[in-house]
């Protein structure tokens, strides 16, 4: 699972990385192209950015679909669980197992429907405009990233049937300060 988890925090930070630096590239071009210098403002005139809105807007949908999932495994997907809390225990503990096999069989049905959508795609030659990408590709995002937050709600589901315990994020907790400040006292 480790892998998994690794993997799924890697592509979300990788998408998301590289789309705010093809934005960033895209503005800079965009403002700079119109500054009187000579040599840069001929280089950046000869750049074509036009293709970075399109894939940046792929990218934070695939982030978007892949965070998702991350946010039902660590806790931090949204929820309504004001009533739930006021339920006695008994009830509380099947309303949440309810509410968590729910949530992976709608996010199973979304992925069954989308993978259908991208095999019928896969059939045509549809592109994107810009990058001219196949669009099966694109849409890849969609059973994806529904498969694995189907795959998280049934982890949780079986966590907490186990332990009784939900995934809780805490707000003050940052991963890997500990090293940190023990690698601080060491040295001093």
């Amino acid at each position: 699972m480790k892998i998994l988890d690794r993997l799924e925090e890697w592509i979300i930070a990788s998408l998301m990385a590289c789309a705010t630096l093809i934005i960033f590239i895209a503005v800079l071009h965009r403002y700079l192209s119109g500054l009187p210098i000579p040599g840069l403002q001929d280089w950046l005139i000869s750049l074509n950015t036009s293709w970075a809105q399109e894939l940046s807007t792929f990218m934070f949908v695939w982030m978007a679909k892949f965070g998702a999932a991350y946010g039902v495994r660590t806790g931090i997907h949204v929820g309504v669980d004001v009533l739930v809390n006021r339920l006695s225990e008994r009830w509380r503990k099947k309303f949440i197992v309810f509410a968590l096999l729910a949530g992976a069989l709608f996010t199973g049905i979304i992925g069954t429907l989308g993978l259908n959508f991208i095999l019928r795609l896969a059939g045509t030659d549809q592109t994107s405009s810009d990058m001219e990408v196949p669009m099966w590709i694109v849409y890849m995002a969609l059973p994806l990233g529904s498969y694995l937050m189907c795959f998280r709600f049934l982890q949780v589901t079986w966590h907490f049937l186990r332990n009784g315990e939900l995934p809780r994020h805490d707000h003050a907790y940052v991963e890997g300060l500990e090293d940190e400040i023990e690698d601080a006292r060491k040295s001093t």
